[in-house]
């Protein structure tokens, strides 16, 4: 029987790789604002009964990191309340709930790589509600939760599109060079979840439910992810005002924001590895296609499609 997912959050980042990837499993009813506000909780409940969904894919989030110290309401009535929502409707249709997490709901000071079962200590309130609502996602019963770092994409407002921007109309470019992770491209996170899904969704083979961390391979700071964007950008023949080697790095402290950052954002991924069977790309071979396209897109030219997950 073909699996019926219900996707909300179609118009971010990772939504609209999500509408790429999992038609293949089902049908799909994808969902995004104004059709549905996810800051009207008693609507997440209706919707989901209406639409009877076996799966739920929540891609929706509040994610203005700053100003979610300012708005810590809103922050939490869409990263947590929603959520908890969402569970409660899931867990009562015995659907299966899938949700994003974030890097930032740890504080940064281990010296080696995250694992899902350290001890989260969020440092401001953006990793605050987001940690709610991974709390909120396990009422569901059946859930998955996964934890990523660094999202970026082809499409949305993201760091790669804002690098490539300011190192055409710059002069001179600093970027904080002492907060470490992994960049992950939307398409991977499309991709594993499709996979999980997959996987989940088969008779005796669901991997166990919980929180998975969920980035590509190795590790980079700020700084040097700008230079690897700018790097490649430059061979696809993209003139830059600020040429890679120019862009200086600076620490945290020199750039001041309202919301803490956590200087160590390494996520392990040995379990999601374990559970799907597949080895997850360096992380700059998850950014090169997505770099390569915006950067052709910048030059008027085809651009290119990210590759999938092989």
């Amino acid at each position: 029987m073909s699996l019926k997912i219900l996707l909300l959050g179609k118009n971010g980042q990772v939504g609209h790789e999500l509408c790429r990837t999992l038609p293949a499993l089902g049908s799909m009813v994808a969902l995004d604002y104004p059709e549905i506000d996810f800051e009207r909780t008693a609507d997440l409940a209706a919707l989901v009964d209406r639409e009877a969904p076996d799966v739920v894919v929540n891609a929706a989030a509040y994610t203005a990191v700053d100003r979610a110290e300012a708005e810590p309401d809103r922050a939490r009535m869409v990263n947590a309340d929603a959520v908890a929502a969402l569970a409660a409707a899931v867990a009562r249709r015995g659907a299966l709930l899938v949700h994003y997490s974030t890097d930032y709901v740890f504080d940064g000071t281990k010296t080696g790589h995250y694992v899902e079962t350290d001890t989260p200590a969020p440092l401001g309130v953006y990793g605050a509600t987001k940690l709610a609502g991974e709390r909120a996602a396990a009422a569901a019963g059946r859930h998955y939760v996964l934890r990523t770092s660094w999202v970026y994409g082809v499409h949305g407002a993201n760091f790669v599109r804002t690098i490539l921007r300011l190192a055409r109309e710059r002069d001179e470019l600093r970027v904080v060079d002492d907060q470490t992770g992994a960049p992950t491209a939307a398409a991977l996170l499309a991709d594993m979840t499709a996979r999980l899904i997959d996987r989940a969704t088969r008779t005796g083979a669901a991997p166990e439910t919980g929180i998975y961390h969920a980035v590509p391979g190795g590790h980079t700071t700020w700084h040097g992810f700008a230079r690897f964007i700018l790097e490649r950008a430059r061979d696809r023949g993209l003139p830059l005002r600020v040429q890679p080697e120019a862009v200086e790095a600076i620490p945290s402290s020199a750039y001041p924001t309202p919301a803490r950052r956590p200087h160590n954002s390494r996520l392990d991924t040995g379990k999601l590895t374990a559970a799907l069977g597949v080895a997850l790309p360096a992380w700059q071979d998850d950014a090169a296609p997505v770099v390569d396209a915006l950067a052709d897109v910048l030059l008027h030219a085809a651009p290119v499609s990210p590759r999938a997950l092989p």
